[in-house]
C-alpha cells in the first residue's frame, strides 16, 4: 500500500488523551496529530523519538497530521491501527497470504453473533469451507520477543471465543497477527500482561482456530506485509 505523499518527519513531544501527539516538524513548526490508536503504545512512542505523520488538508477534518510510523534502529514501528486492515485486504487481493490463498471473496467488517470480525473469505478455489479472520496488530517489544496484546484486552478474548464457535460449527477461523515492527526474532502471546488471552489463544490453536504471523515491511513511501520468519 503506498501512502498518498511521502510522510513528514519530525519529533515526539508527548502523546496525550490517547488520541493526541504533539510534535515539532523540521522546520520547528510545533503541531498536534491525530494518534489512531488506543493501545498502551509501550515501547512506540517516547518523547524524542522520531515519528512520521501524513497529511491531509481536508477542510472537515479538525487535525491535519496522522502519526504513521515511530523511526528505530531497527526500522520502523506502524502505530497507525487503521493500516493493518488496509493492508491484509490488498495482501489478500494480491495472494500474498498464502495459507489462505484459494479465497477468491473477501468481505470486510462482517459480523458473527455478537461479534464483528476484520474479513470474511469465501469461494475457495480447492473447495475449502468459508474462513473467517481476525487481524492483530503487533507493536510492543519484550527482549527479544515481539508480544499481544500490550494491555488487557477483553475484546481481543471475546474474538477468540467467536473464532472457536466457528470452527466447532464447521468452517474455518483464523488470526492474523500484523507484526509492525522490524525487531524481535519470534513471536508469542503476552502472558505476563493478559494472561487469560495467553491461554484462551493456546486452547483455541489446539481446537482449530488457524494462527498466521505476518510482519509489515514500511517506509516513507508504502507499507506492504511480508512473512514473519522466526529466528
Amino acid at each position: 500500500m503506498k501512502f498518498a505523499n511521502a510522510l513528514l518527519r519530525a519529533t515526539l513531544i508527548k502523546r496525550y488523551k490517547r488520541f493526541l501527539a504533539d510534535a515539532t516538524l523540521e522546520d520547528g513548526t510545533k503541531i498536534t496529530a491525530h494518534c489512531p490508536n488506543t493501545g498502551s503504545m509501550k515501547t512506540c512512542g517516547s518523547p524524542g523519538d522520531i515519528i512520521y505523520l501524513s497529511h491531509d488538508d481536508n477542510p472537515k477534518r479538525k487535525l491535519k497530521y496522522t502519526w504513521e510510523l515511530t523511526e528505530t534502529k531497527a526500522g520502523f514501528i506502524g502505530v497507525n491501527t487503521q493500516r493493518p486492515n488496509q493492508i491484509v485486504k490488498e495482501a489478500f487481493e494480491n495472494k500474498l497470504i498464502k495459507e489462505l490463498a484459494s479465497y477468491q471473496d473477501i468481505k470486510p467488517e462482517k459480523k458473527k453473533d455478537e461479534s464483528r470480525l476484520d474479513f470474511y473469505l469465501s469461494g475457495s478455489l480447492a473447495g475449502e469451507p468459508p474462513c473467517w479472520v481476525e487481524v492483530k496488530n503487533v507493536t510492543l517489544l519484550a527482549g527479544s520477543d515481539v508480544i499481544f496484546p500490550d494491555s488487557v484486552s477483553e475484546r481481543a478474548l471475546k474474538h477468540i471465543k467467536t473464532l472457536e464457535k466457528i470452527v466447532e460449527s464447521g468452517e474455518r477461523a483464523a488470526i492474523l497477527f500484523v507484526v509492525n515492527r522490524r525487531e524481535g526474532k519470534s513471536f508469542r502471546a503476552a502472558h505476563e500482561i493478559h494472561l487469560e488471552y495467553a491461554e484462551a489463544l493456546a486452547r483455541a490453536q489446539k481446537k482449530g482456530v488457524i494462527i498466521l504471523i505476518y510482519r509489515v515491511k514500511s517506509s516513507r513511501e508504502f507499507i506492504c506485509l511480508e512473512p514473519f520468519i522466526e529466528d
